[in-house]
C-alpha cells in the first residue's frame, strides 16, 4: 500500500509547500499531455499513462491498493531505455479512474486490460501487478491467457489472498486483526474531505522528505465543492473496520462483489496449466501483510523453468519502492531473457 503521511510533520513551512504544490500542478498538468490516456470500456472511463515506443515489447501494469499508475514512474525510464513499452492503469477509485456506478470486481479490471489491448492493437503483453494489482495480473491470466506472454507478481497474486488468514485459529485472527488497526478512527483518516486541493495535497506531503511529490496530484480527486483522496476506498476494498475485515476473509460472499473477488482468485488452480514464465518477488520479513515465502517456493518448484522466485529479505511488501534499482534490474534481467526465447 502507498505509504500515507496525513502530514509528516517537519522544518518545512506551509507557505514553501504551496508553493510546491503550484510547481507540482503545473508539472503533473504537463506530464498526463505527454503521458496520460483513457479507453472506454464497459465498466469504466479507464485512466492511463505510457511511456516508450509503442513498437516495443508491452509491459502492462496493474499498482497496489491506494496507489496508481504512477506507482512505477521512477523506474519507467530504465524499462523504456531497454526497449519495452509501458502502460500503467488506474483501477476503480484510484487516480482518474472513478468507481463504476455499477458491481464489478477484479475480473472486471481484467475485462478492461483487455479492452484496452485491442484499443492498441496489442495482442500479447507481458501483464503485471503489485499486491492487489498482482491478483488483477492472475485473474486477467486466468480469463485471458492467450494474450499473456510473461507474467510479473510482486507479492500479490501468486497465493490465495485468505491463505494466510485461514491457518490462524479464531484467536490468532482476532490478534492479528487488532494490529491492523482497521478502526473506525483510521477509516476517518481516509474518509476526509477538504476545503481545496491544496488541503487535501498538504495532508499527503512528506515534509521530511521535502521537494517535488508530484505523484500526489494523481491521488487527489473534487467532490462538489470539497476534495478528497481515498474517500470510500477502505469500503469499496471491504477492510474499513475489523467487523468488515472479517467477514472479508471469513465470510466473502456476504460482501459487495468487488472486495470479495480478491478472495476468489486461486492460483495455485490457476496456474495447473501454466504455459508462460512468471517471475515472483517475494518479500520477506516478520511484518509482511503476504508471507507466502513457503508458497511461492511450492509453486515455483512445481513450475521447473517456466517460475522465476526473486526473495528480498527484510522488505515488508513495497519492493519497488524499498529497492527500486534492483527491482527494475530484476524485472529486465526476467523481461529480457523472455524476449530472447521468443525470438528464438
Amino acid at each position: 500500500m502507498l505509504r500515507l503521511n496525513f502530514i509528516s510533520y517537519g522544518q518545512i513551512p506551509k507557505a514553501d509547500i504551496l508553493q510546491q504544490f503550484k510547481k507540482d500542478q503545473l508539472a503533473y498538468a504537463e506530464f498526463e499531455k505527454l503521458h496520460g490516456h483513457y479507453v472506454k470500456t464497459a465498466n469504466v472511463l479507464m485512466h492511463y499513462l505510457t511511456w516508450g515506443d509503442p513498437k516495443n515489447t508491452p509491459l502492462i501494469w496493474s499498482h497496489g491498493s491506494l496507489m496508481n499508475a504512477y506507482e512505477l514512474a521512477p523506474v519507467a525510464k530504465v524499462l523504456t531505455d531497454e526497449g519495452y513499452y509501458l502502460i500503467a492503469i488506474d483501477y476503480y477509485g484510484h487516480g482518474k479512474t472513478p468507481i463504476p456506478e455499477k458491481e464489478v470486481s477484479l475480473y472486471h479490471t481484467a475485462d478492461d486490460i483487455r479492452v484496452l489491448m485491442d484499443s492498441l492493437n496489442i495482442k500479447k503483453a507481458v501483464v503485471g501487478g503489485f499486491s492487489r494489482g498482482g491478483y488483477i495480473a492472475t485473474a486477467f491470466y486466468q480469463t485471458y491467457p492467450n494474450r499473456v506472454s510473461a507474467l510479473i507478481l510482486e507479492d500479490g497474486g501468486s497465493v490465495a489472498f485468505n491463505y494466510y488468514y485461514h491457518r490462524m485459529s479464531a484467536s490468532e485472527l482476532e490478534k492479528k486483526v487488532e494490529t491492523m488497526n482497521l478502526s473506525p478512527a483510521i477509516d476517518s483518516l481516509y474518509n476526509k474531505e477538504y476545503a481545496s486541493a491544496f488541503a487535501a495535497y498538504e495532508s499527503l506531503y512528506d515534509r521530511q522528505t521535502g521537494g517535488s511529490q508530484v505523484e500526489i496530484m494523481a491521488i487527489l480527486k473534487p467532490a462538489g465543492n470539497k476534495w478528497i483522496t481515498y474517500k470510500g476506498l477502505m469500503r469499496y476494498f471491504g477492510m474499513a473496520n475489523d467487523k468488515d475485515f472479517k467477514n472479508l476473509v471469513l465470510r466473502p460472499a456476504i460482501t459487495s462483489s468487488y472486495a470479495a473477488s480478491i478472495t476468489y482468485i486461486a492460483p495455485k488452480v490457476i496456474f495447473r496449466n501454466l504455459s508462460v514464465p512468471v517471475l515472483i518477488f517475494d518479500p520477506v520479513s516478520n511484518n509482511d501483510p503476504m508471507p507466502f515465502k513457503e508458497q511461492n517456493i511450492e509453486l515455483a518448484e512445481a513450475h521447473p523453468g517456466l517460475i522465476t522466485r526473486k526473495e528480498y529479505d527484510g522488505i515488508e511488501h513495497n519492493i519497488h519502492y524499498a529497492k527500486p534499482q534492483q527491482f527494475a534490474s530484476d524485472v529486465i534481467a526476467f523481461l529480457n531473457k523472455v524476449r530472447s526465447k521468443s525470438t528464438k
